[in-house]
């Protein structure tokens, strides 16, 4: 089960990865398949991100991650009411050193996914009073389903992912429990600091 569990965390990162366009033209579910499945598809024809090679996987990011994200708003959320207290240039450090940690954290559970895996929506639901929809699915493959929800937010720009549920837990919300601690003894320069040791603790692994 634990296996099944990181290879689901994996397709988070991966309904990230793909051409701006498309977020801009489709409905938020036909959003959401199209791109788990081709991203899915492609990771499983890439042996170099199989074997775990992180450069890969930092490329692919770097170069279609951004139009489909709104990462200004998940880092945001996670670092909590203490961004409002942040300088431009702590802002932006906050932002580069998180995705970096978010793909260090996943290129490790991109080997875990296997040939037989599928991504069905299974529901879309609006967020009242907001221009959010949660779009609901789940892996399949062998054993039990996996559930996953993306929580969507229309923009002019078209429709970008703020943030992601695993098994019930919101991805934003458990950073952000992470991130108040670090916040509580060292303030913004310290969960600085504390990302960017991770970060490079990660490169020397």
């Amino acid at each position: 089960m634990l296996k099944k569990l990181i290879a689901a965390l994996s397709l988070p990162l991966l309904a990230f990865l793909a051409g701006p366009a498309l977020a801009a033209e489709v409905a938020p579910e036909v959003f959401v398949r199209t791109i788990s499945t081709d991203v899915l598809e492609a990771v499983k024809a890439d042996k170099t991100i199989q074997s775990g090679d992180i450069g890969p996987v930092i490329k692919l990011v770097d170069s279609k991650v951004m139009p489909n994200v709104n990462f200004e708003v998940v880092t945001r959320s996670a670092v909590g009411p203490q961004w409002r207290s942040a300088t431009p240039e702590q802002r932006a450090k906050l932002q580069a050193e998180f995705k970096l940690l978010l793909v260090r954290v996943y290129s490790g559970a991109l080997t875990q996914v296997s040939s037989e895996q599928t991504v069905e929506v299974t529901r879309t639901q609006p967020v009242q009073g907001s221009s959010q929809v949660v779009v609901q699915s789940e892996v399949r493959g062998k054993g039990e389903p996996i559930k996953l929800d993306y929580r969507l937010d229309k923009t002019d720009a078209g429709w970008k992912i703020i943030d992601v549920n695993v098994g019930g837990i919101w991805l934003v919300t458990s950073y952000r429990s992470q991130f108040a601690q670090e916040i509580s003894t060292g303030g913004i320069e310290g969960l600085i600091a504390k990302l960017t040791e991770r970060n490079k603790a990660a490169t020397k692994t």
